[in-house]
């Protein structure tokens, strides 16, 4: 019984079937005018709006300050010197954002 499954089950894996319909026929010969189309009437827009949010979004985050720097116990804790500069600075400081154990580097109006 087990043999006579075991056969069923192949050959029903092993036959292949002949495509028809519509989709054999035609094939996909126009399938790159949808493309086309999605591109111009979404991609593009949805592209144009993604920059319209960001040159919209700049003034408000020039306007943002800074949080007072509070120098907490538990934080910018400098066990071990790191290997390149002055050893306070990790690899990817920025002045501007990132506080030191003493406090930030730059005032507010010395951005840029």
């Amino acid at each position: 019984m087990a043999t006579v499954l075991g056969k069923v089950i192949s050959r029903g894996i092993a036959t292949t079937r002949v495509a028809s319909g519509q989709a054999a026929v035609s094939g996909h010969k126009d399938g790159w005018k949808m493309w086309r189309t999605l591109t111009y009437v979404v991609a593009l827009p949805g592209v144009a709006l993604c920059m319209l949010n960001v040159y919209l979004g700049l003034d408000d985050a020039e306007a943002h300050s800074a949080p007072p720097f509070v120098a907490y116990d538990y934080m910018r804790i400098r066990n071990k010197r790191f290997p390149w500069g002055d050893g306070q600075k990790s690899l990817f400081h920025n002045p501007h954002v990132n506080a030191l154990p003493g406090g930030y580097e730059h005032t507010e109006g010395d951005h840029h």
